[in-house]
């Protein structure tokens, strides 16, 4: 995978701004560690870090049209891997078009000069990317349909600012770290789920999945190319599940492509399980090795496990009988608490925000020994987005809530703000205000009532609200020590298909997920496709904890704490003079999730110098 970058402005000539380009283009080189290149002109210029994937001589970027770059017609910074680019590139051969690199990218450069705006109706894949037209000097900024791949921007007056993640555009002297009310709200009431399209500093935007953003001279404007449609399932239960394993195995085929090393994360949950049965079942038939496959795990934490409903299981007896069943070369990775002291900071800065704490520390650890022995990784990430796998799907309390289901019954970061704050944020107002315009965006199906509506209402807000803040993490987390991850889930076309499967279904048998379970059946052992949902596993180390809560109390001494400009403080400190949790801005029940927050908050605002606005 790779980072983009790039600026456009009207009023200056920015071939004499090489230095601030590259500035921008060297913030991203952990996401494309292979490779570098600028490409200015007098209004537009593209950055470009590569992580070498596909075509490891050819790929090189920023990509013009023709090899004469002095005069190209079209110039791409892209960042993604494309799954139909040998079908698009036989097709866009047969339209006349000629290409110098075996790439993905080189096809995606080719789809827009032939269908310009439509093309990305024609992709399947995890992309983020601009072009830049020299005819008609227009900008286009493409994100994929599900969010997969990040895109940032920030417009002002005369131009614009574009990366693949905000570090890219602070860069750029143009651009200040600030913080506004809405961002506080997105950062204190909304954090397991921020606002589509928020970039959460004040002036800095996403484009949007399934979105474009075309910008010309005095006109920006945003085009949706991609959304999801409800219409009667017509299917019965063979023929729907037959078609969830079609589409997946389908996917997980595309997906395995790679002239790097590969593997999948395997937590022993039917999701990860079920991508890598298909895997190995794919790479059998291809006649090639067995499958890599990783996990994570904490000392102790067998003995140490408290069930609740979002963590039912402990993983890795059910991660060995996949091992064991599918014969994969399997390597466990645990990880002493330490270590995760130890990484919060790079967190924090892959991040350039807020993010889980150790929840993040803990992948970031996994990723970086991952990418030891591979360059790509497949995920079983989204499959309880799409199938409706979370506990609050199957919670009467949750669904009837008149608010996001997740924050049913349970106390955000917002209750730490102080009252001047509090006052000037309204965090249950902009809360409210967000679910009602998400609820509205619900494609509805005509006639459809009671239960099965507000199934849809919160499948619909898990797949946009939900899915991107996961999806994020794991870009940011990945990229951040050079690993491409992959998520078979994704697929839009399996989204589109899963999205009007009726709830029935989707439960068969009265189990969540039930249609996926038994989709894979054969695949895997009994005990792993009956396995509960069970989340992303959590450090059971009191260490961590009491190191945490030993810097709380260094900075609750310190006047100048700037989150004590937005916390109350004398809050903090009573919940910790009397051992009670701060609220954590995870869902899933965690004792140290909240206190974990608000240091980062502090640490963010000292390293990135944020002023409040």
């Amino acid at each position: 995978m790779c980072g983009i970058t790039g600026w456009l402005d009207w009023q200056r000539d920015l071939r004499a701004e090489e230095p601030t380009v590259r500035a921008m283009t060297d913030t991203l080189v952990c996401r494309g560690p292979d490779a570098g290149g600028t490409w200015l002109s007098p209004h537009a210029a593209l950055g470009h870090r590569r992580l070498s994937v596909l075509d490891l001589a050819g790929g090189v970027q920023p990509l013009t049209e023709t090899a004469d770059q002095r005069a190209p017609r079209a110039v791409l910074s892209y960042n993604g891997e494309l799954y139909n680019y040998r079908e698009l590139r036989a097709e866009l051969q047969s339209l006349g078009h000629r290409f110098r690199t075996e790439s993905d990218t080189e096809v995606v450069l080719h789809a827009h000069t032939q269908w310009g705006a439509e093309a990305p109706r024609r992709l399947n894949g995890i992309y983020a990317y601009a072009v830049w037209d020299t005819r008609t000097e227009e900008l286009t900024l493409v994100r994929d349909h599900l969010g997969i791949k990040p895109l940032y921007y920030h417009a002002y007056a005369t131009g614009l600012l574009f990366g693949s993640e905000p570090k890219a555009v602070l860069a750029n002297p143009g651009f200040r770290a600030e913080l506004d009310s809405e961002g506080i709200a997105e950062l204190f009431a909304l954090p397991a789920a921020p606002t589509a399209g928020h970039g959460l500093f004040r002036g800095l935007r996403e484009v949007r999945p399934g979105h474009l953003l075309r910008v010309t001279r005095g006109a920006t404007r945003e085009v949706r190319y991609w959304q999801l449609t409800s219409a009667p399932h017509e299917d019965d239960t063979a023929t729907t599940t037959a078609r969830v394993r079609e589409l997946l195995t389908d996917t997980v085929e595309r997906q395995l492509i790679s002239d790097v090393p590969l593997c999948t994360l395997l937590s022993g949950g039917i999701d990860s399980s079920a991508i890598t049965a298909l895997a190995a079942l794919a790479r059998g038939r291809a006649g090639h090795d067995k499958v890599d496959t990783f996990s994570v795990d904490f000392p102790g934490s067998a003995g140490a496990l408290r069930p609740d409903r979002w963590r039912t299981t402990h993983d890795a007896p059910y991660v060995q009988a996949v091992v064991d069943h599918l014969g994969t070369r399997h390597s466990r990775v645990v990880l002493p608490d330490d270590d995760l002291l130890d990484a919060r900071d790079a967190v924090l800065r892959a991040r350039d925000r807020p993010g889980w704490g150790e929840m993040d520390a803990s992948l970031y650890l996994l990723f970086r020994e991952v990418r030891r022995q591979s360059t790509v990784a497949l995920s079983g990430e989204a499959a309880d987005e799409v199938f409706g796998g979370y506990p609050y799907f199957h919670s009467p309390e949750a669904l009837a809530a008149d608010t996001f289901p997740w924050l049913h019954g349970r106390e955000t970061p917002a209750a730490l703000l102080r009252p001047d704050v509090r006052a000037a944020v309204r965090p249950e107002e902009y809360t409210a205000q967000q679910y009602r315009d998400s609820l509205a965006g619900t494609p509805e199906l005509p006639g459809e009532q009671g239960t099965e509506r507000r199934l849809r209402q919160v499948g619909h807000l898990a797949l946009t609200r939900w899915l991107p803040a996961l999806l994020d993490r794991v870009d940011r987390v990945s990229m951040a020590v050079g690993l491409e991850v992959r998520v078979p889930f994704c697929d839009h076309r399996l989204v589109e298909y899963a999205w009007n499967i009726p709830w029935h279904l989707k439960s068969l048998g009265g189990s969540p997920k039930g249609v996926l379970r038994e989709s894979v059946r054969d695949l895997l052992p009994p005990q792993v496709v009956e396995r509960p949902k069970s989340g992303y596993p959590s450090t059971p180390a009191v260490r961590y904890t009491e190191v945490l809560t030993a810097r709380m109390r260094d900075l609750l001494d310190d006047p100048a704490a700037p989150v004590f400009d937005l916390v109350d403080r004398s809050v903090v400190r009573a919940a910790l003079r009397d051992g009670r949790p701060l609220p954590s801005p995870r869902t899933a029940p965690n004792p140290v999730g909240g206190l974990d927050h608000l240091l980062q908050v502090d640490e963010w605002l000292r390293a990135y110098k944020v002023a409040l606005r």
